[in-house]
């Protein structure tokens, strides 16, 4: 899964949600389960997700929609099985946006 989101410091949980194409309550229930998740938080309340979580947000989003983890999975995968898999998912990451940018080019031409 390729996800557009601009060079920034923080992100609003509504422009998360909307870039991974998911409703923001289930962005907050994945933030209760996992550990690795630990947006910021303003005295409103509100979530600023950093370019750190946006990441482990992507391998969980992985884990759980794309390879069909059931949460408990994901949680001793991540516990387990971090470093490795994490590698293994950043070079898929970087394959997938080669992709999409030769997808782009082609259609330019």
């Amino acid at each position: 899964m390729h996800i557009e989101l601009p060079e920034k410091r923080y992100y609003g949980i509504g422009e998360v949600a909307k870039a991974f194409n998911v409703n923001a309550s289930l962005i907050r229930f994945w933030e209760k389960e996992f550990d690795v998740l630990k947006p910021k938080k303003n005295a409103k309340g509100n979530r600023k997700f950093t370019p750190e979580d946006i990441k482990n947000l992507k391998f969980i989003y992985h884990l759980v929609k794309e390879r069909g983890f059931t949460l408990e999975g994901a949680k001793i995968h991540l516990k387990e099985e971090k470093k490795q898999s994490l590698e293994k998912f950043e070079i898929i990451e970087k394959l997938e946006d080669i992709k999409a940018q030769l997808i782009k080019i082609k259609t330019q031409l």
